[in-house]
C-alpha cells in the first residue's frame, strides 16, 4: 500500500516537472507576433502623419487703412415752418421720405381770410387815394390864391399840411396792402432747397401760429459720417481722403472727407472728421442717426501674404507650419496684419524659400512628417 502511494507521488511529480519545462520553453520563444517583428525597430520606416498641400508666401499690394467709429447725421437740416399767423392748414402734399425740389409746394393754408383782408386793404388804399386827390386839389388852389391875399398864410399852410397827410395815408394803405399780399403768398409752404423730407408735424385742419415747424428737410439729400479719430492718428487724415463706411446692417458706401474739426475733445482726446455720403435715397442701408464704422483709405503698400487657412492659432498666438527639406514641419510664431479676401499679411520675417502648410495645417504638430500633394487650382488658374 505504501509502495502504491509512493509510486503515485513519483508520477505526479514527474508530470509537474514536464509541465514546467514546457511552459519555460514556450515563454523563452516569446509571442508569435513579437517574433514576426524586425529585430531592429528603429530601422522600420516612419509613416507620414498627414497628407497636406503647401504654398509659398506672395508679395501683394494692400491698402493702408485707418479704422474709426462714429455716427451718421444729416449734412444740413432745414426747418420749414408757417410764416402766417392764425390760418387753417388746408392741404399737406408731401410725407416723410419724399424727394422734393426747391420751390415745390409742400402744404397750403386756407385763403378765405387772407383774400378778405387783401380786399379790405385795397378798399382802404382807394379811399386814401381819393382823400389825397382832394387834398392835393385844395392845396393847389390855395397856392394860386397866395399872391392875391385872399387867403391867409395860415390857411394856405393848413391845406398844404392836409395834402401831405393824405399822401402819407396813401403810402400807409399801400404798405398794408403789400403786407396782406405777402400773407396771401405765404398760404403756400415752399421747399427752400432740394432734398428729402425727414420729418413731418403738419396736420390738416390745424390752426397754426407763425413760426410753427411743419417739416424738416435733409438738404440736397446729403448725409455725413462723423468719425471719431484720436489725436495721435489725426495727422494721417486729410481733406479729400476716401473712406468706406459700413453700417450696423453691413451696408457699405463710399465717401470723401469734407472737413476736419479744428478742436479735439479734451475728454476723449478725439476729433471729429466729417465724411460726405451723397445721395441718401440710393444708400438705403445708411440712415441718419445710425452708428457706423469705417476705414479711411490712406494709400497702398507691398506686403507678404499667405492663405488664411495656413494660420494656426495656438496658445493665444498665430503660427505657421513651415515645410522642411526632410518633409517634416517646423512651427513658427508669426504676427499678422491686414486681411484682404482669403489672404493675410505676415509682418514676421520668413525664410526666402519658405513653404507653408495650407490644407491640414491645424492637425499637425512641430516635427510631424507629412506627405505633400499639389494644391487644388484656384478659380483663376482653372481653364
Amino acid at each position: 500500500m505504501k509502495r502504491m502511494k509512493r509510486s503515485t507521488l513519483v508520477i505526479v511529480l514527474g508530470v509537474l516537472v514536464l509541465l514546467a519545462a514546457a511552459a519555460a520553453f514556450v515563454f523563452s520563444r516569446g509571442k508569435p507576433e513579437d517574433a514576426a517583428k524586425p529585430k531592429d525597430a528603429a530601422a522600420a520606416p516612419t509613416k507620414p502623419a498627414l497628407t497636406v498641400s503647401v504654398a509659398r508666401p506672395e508679395a501683394s499690394e494692400l491698402t493702408i487703412t485707418l479704422a474709426a467709429n462714429g455716427n451718421v447725421a444729416a449734412w444740413q437740416e432745414a426747418s420749414i415752418g408757417s410764416e402766417s399767423n392764425g390760418l387753417r392748414l388746408a392741404e399737406v402734399r408731401v410725407n416723410v421720405g419724399d424727394v422734393v425740389k426747391k420751390g415745390q409746394v409742400l402744404a397750403t393754408f386756407s385763403t378765405e381770410t387772407v383774400q378778405a383782408d387783401v380786399a379790405q386793404a385795397r378798399a382802404s388804399l382807394a379811399e386814401a387815394r381819393a382823400t389825397a386827390a382832394d387834398a392835393a386839389g385844395n392845396a393847389a388852389r390855395a397856392r394860386t390864391l397866395q399872391a392875391t391875399g385872399a387867403l391867409s398864410q395860415q390857411q394856405i399852410n393848413q391845406y398844404q399840411t392836409t395834402e401831405q397827410t393824405a399822401k402819407a395815408r396813401v403810402e400807409a394803405a399801400e404798405a398794408v396792402l403789400a403786407a396782406q399780399q405777402v400773407r396771401g403768398r405765404n398760404t403756400q409752404v415752399l421747399a427752400p432747397d432740394d432734398g428729402v423730407i425727414s420729418s413731418r408735424t403738419a396736420t390738416v385742419g390745424s390752426v397754426l401760429s407763425a413760426g410753427t415747424e411743419l417739416f424738416r428737410l435733409i438738404r440736397q439729400g446729403r448725409l455725413e459720417w462723423r468719425a471719431e479719430v484720436t489725436s495721435a492718428e489725426l495727422g494721417r487724415v486729410a481733406v479729400g481722403t476716401p473712406a468706406i463706411v459700413v453700417s450696423a446692417s453691413g451696408a457699405q458706401v463710399s465717401g470723401t472727407v469734407r472737413s476736419i474739426a479744428p478742436t479735439v475733445d479734451p475728454q476723449t482726446r478725439a476729433a471729429l472728421v466729417y465724411v460726405d455720403i451723397p445721395n441718401v435715397t440710393a444708400n438705403t442701408g445708411i440712415k441718419a442717426g445710425m452708428f457706423a464704422r469705417g476705414d479711411f483709405q490712406l494709400g497702398r503698400s507691398s506686403a507678404l501674404t499667405v492663405p488664411q487657412a495656413s494660420i494656426v492659432p495656438r496658445d493665444g498666438f498665430n503660427h505657421l507650419l513651415l515645410l522642411q527639406p526632410d518633409n517634416r514641419v517646423a512651427q513658427q510664431k508669426v504676427e499678422t496684419g491686414r486681411r484682404v479676401g482669403d489672404r493675410v499679411e505676415i509682418t514676421t520675417r520668413l525664410p526666402e524659400d519658405a513653404r507653408v502648410v495650407v490644407q491640414g495645417a491645424g492637425f499637425l504638430n512641430d516635427g510631424d512628417l507629412v506627405r505633400v500633394v499639389d494644391a487644388a487650382p484656384t478659380k483663376e488658374q482653372r481653364p
